[in-house]
């Protein structure tokens, strides 16, 4: 039995504890919104944070997520109101097939918590997500206008 905290809630999984966090959000939690991508957390599909900084959850085990505040795109939106990387995705229409956008919404969100100016160095730095549609522009663009949001 492994306990995690997901999107504020405790949840106590009948898992492995090497089972990887992303299946246990996805099969076992119900939470589809993290995807699966390439499984060697070389994508970003699977985007999720713990206790705030964003992270890979292809390759994490869900038992290194005990204790941890594990937060999914799921949890971003309140009470319907999109948060301003939400927002700034749909005034850029930043997504093409949207496959990959969650992980990348999630990261962009882990980014601009921690540098709320980013330069375009830092968005090539921190966003190491893979788009295979290359709206790459778009979500360059889209950061900058969450930023000045």
């Amino acid at each position: 039995m492994v306990r995690l905290n997901v999107n504020g809630k405790t949840h106590n999984v009948d898992v492995d504890p090497a089972t990887p966090l992303l299946w246990v959000i996805r099969e076992q939690l119900g939470l589809t919104g993290t995807k699966y991508g390439c499984g060697v957390a070389q994508c970003g599909a699977c985007t999720v944070h713990m206790d705030g900084a964003a992270l890979r959850s292809c390759v994490m085990p869900c038992a290194a997520a005990t204790g941890k505040k594990i937060n999914t795109i799921e949890s971003l939106a309140k009470d319907g109101k999109l948060t301003k990387v939400q927002q700034a995705w749909i005034d850029h229409e930043v997504p093409q097939c949207g496959y990959c956008q969650t992980g990348m919404i999630m990261a962009v969100t882990a980014l601009l918590k921690e540098k709320p100016k980013p330069t375009d160095a830092d968005i090539d730095a921190a966003i190491t997500n893979i788009c295979r549609c290359g709206t790459f522009q778009e979500v360059r663009a889209a950061v900058h206008a969450a930023a000045k949001a």
